[in-house]
């Protein structure tokens, strides 16, 4: 890949993005992941003194994702500021005792947003979005939640490209190193949780979307049927996530 092109490109729709809404600032929610660290890289190099980015923890964040935060806008000289969910979501849960972590991480993932467009507003901003290929595709993210935004950099790349790119912007190794995860709750893995990797179910989506193989070759050429039907059923179950809303069309005549 060439990255410096692939860089000059997102650089360039971010800054053709905020012109065009008259706007001339961008706030990035950072979580100390690999996701959130390319976008903010990104923006502070288009906006260099019109980024901001916001830590938004919970009660559930691990100690290493805002350590690896605060690296990363120390390293890049990114301006931040912290603002807790934590009351946000025990006030919610707090006489909900049944509630799963499913339940709890999609509420968090939506608090964070909800934060990060009131910052837009007091800031008179665009928020970026911090969502790669694999998870939009895969709906791999809280709907109105992490996938809200206002226009997003990283939608069109794969995860498991995302490290080399990474790396060539100059991440830091503790984010590059660390396991994927929303961390929405203690110790969540992405991998895990989907029973795959990122590289594993990446070169799949690629050979089913980008080469357009059909499921049939591919199964017949002795790949792995249950992953090709695992990403073909989240595909198609997790498509609404991407939509707007489907409003009713009435004849009133």
């Amino acid at each position: 890949m060439n990255y410096e092109n692939i860089k000059a490109q997102m650089i360039n729709f971010l800054k053709d993005e905020v012109a065009k809404s008259g706007l001339k600032n961008v706030t990035v929610g950072i979580s100390g992941g690999l996701d959130s660290a390319v976008v903010a890289v990104l923006c502070k190099e288009a906006f260099p003194s019109n980024m901001s980015g916001v830590l938004m923890p919970s009660q559930f964040s691990s100690h290493e994702s805002i350590l690896h935060a605060v690296e990363l806008c120390e390293k890049f000289d990114i301006k931040y500021e912290t603002i807790s969910i934590a009351p946000m979501v025990e006030g919610y849960f707090s006489n909900k005792n049944d509630a799963s972590a499913l339940r709890i991480g999609n509420f968090s993932a939506r608090m964070r947003m909800a934060t990060l467009y009131d910052v837009s507003a007091r800031d008179s901003s665009l928020v970026v979005g911090t969502s790669n290929k694999s998870e939009i595709l895969l709906g791999y993210g809280t709907i109105f939640g992490d996938i809200a935004c206002a226009i997003n950099p990283i939608g069109e790349m794969y995860k498991s490209d995302e490290f080399g790119f990474a790396e060539f912007l100059g991440v830091p190794q503790s984010i590059l190193e660390k396991k994927p995860s929303a961390d929405l709750w203690e110790g969540q893995s992405d991998e895990e949780e989907i029973g795959y990797s990122y590289k594993v179910m990446d070169d799949m989506l690629k050979k089913l979307l980008d080469e357009r193989i059909s499921k049939e070759d591919l199964i017949q050429s002795e790949s792995d049927k249950e992953l090709i039907e695992m990403l073909e059923k989240r595909m198609k179950s997790n498509a609404f996530k991407g939509k707007l809303p489907t409003i009713a069309k009435i004849d009133f005549k």
